[in-house]
């Protein structure tokens, strides 16, 4: 249960520090995963993104405040994290249904986000095929896109990227490159940045030796790895299966995710087919 009493470790941190400006990164330390990892983690876990959850328990505070006390709304409004009233009461709006001087006369209804416990229940009714082995470093070669991430921690222009190379020919030319263990394409995430709301995601090949001028390199270090096998439709199935990782198999197996990116490998020639094969690659500790 590693995962779930760092996630709530995170949680408790986000709690006592509510009225400070927070950092996906600070927060994100506290669960020992990578920004990335944690913004996903928290959502498939929770259904919240981070954003989300910060938001709604200030606006749950500042509406307990408002009908309690006589605070103005301009002293409301900073206390809570917005630059201007106006800020405030659009959001407070958009949450609770009515505006902050109703919610005060106590017109309507408020809506509460409560101080989120994370239990997770293992039902571990879908089996998941796996292995873990050491890996030592080793190097991919590819092309890298900066994709924005929205705070929901999807990441837009992945598809787009993915019909690129195909089209183009690059794939094909990754393809040819491969001399390594992982016998595919691989879908890569990393440095998450949280000032731009942007990752870097590679389309790349597991390649030892020298780097074709046109495509970056990258040595992902040392590392256990679990490799999952993920059976249809990658569209589908790979979501599905990072749900199945995070809800069910990691905390019923006592691992942490290691600071390193994970890896989609999709070694089936067309992973649109039904029961198409591939693999998710995913450091632990």
């Amino acid at each position: 249960m590693a995962l779930i009493e760092s996630l709530q470790k995170a949680i408790d941190y986000m709690e006592e520090h509510l009225l400070e400006s927070l950092s996906i990164e600070t927060i994100a330390r506290q669960a020992s995963v990578s920004p990335y990892h944690f913004q996903r983690m928290f959502m498939i876990l929770t259904d919240y993104s981070v954003g989300e959850y910060l938001r709604g328990r200030r606006l749950t505070l500042a509406a307990k405040e408002l009908s309690s006390s006589d605070s103005k709304v301009i002293d409301l409004a900073y206390k809570y994290g917005y630059e201007t009233p106006e800020a405030f009461s659009k959001a407070f709006r958009k949450q609770h249904g009515v505006s902050p001087s109703k919610a005060r006369k106590g017109s309507g209804q408020l809506q509460s986000y409560n101080r989120l416990t994370i239990q997770v229940n293992l039902r571990g009714a879908e089996p998941m095929n796996y292995k873990i082995i050491e890996k030592e470093a080793f190097q991919v070669v590819g092309i890298k896109r900066e994709c924005p991430c929205g705070e929901t921690g999807e990441v837009s222009g992945i598809a787009e990227l993915w019909e690129e190379v195909n089209a183009d020919g690059t794939a094909d030319r990754l393809v040819q490159l491969i001399n390594g263990e992982i016998n595919g394409l691989l879908g890569i995430t990393n440095n998450y940045s949280e000032e731009k709301e942007t990752v870097d995601y590679w389309v790349a090949a597991e390649h030892s030796g020298e780097v074709p001028g046109d495509f970056t390199a990258m040595t992902l270090p040392s590392s256990r790895w679990v490799i999952f096998e993920v059976t249809g439709s990658a569209p589908v199935a790979m979501p599905e299966a990072w749900n199945q990782i995070y809800t069910e198999w990691i905390p019923s197996n006592g691992y942490e995710v290691a600071d390193i990116p994970a890896v989609e490998a999709y070694t089936d020639p067309d992973s649109y087919k039904d029961d198409s094969s591939n693999q998710i690659w995913l450091a632990v500790k």
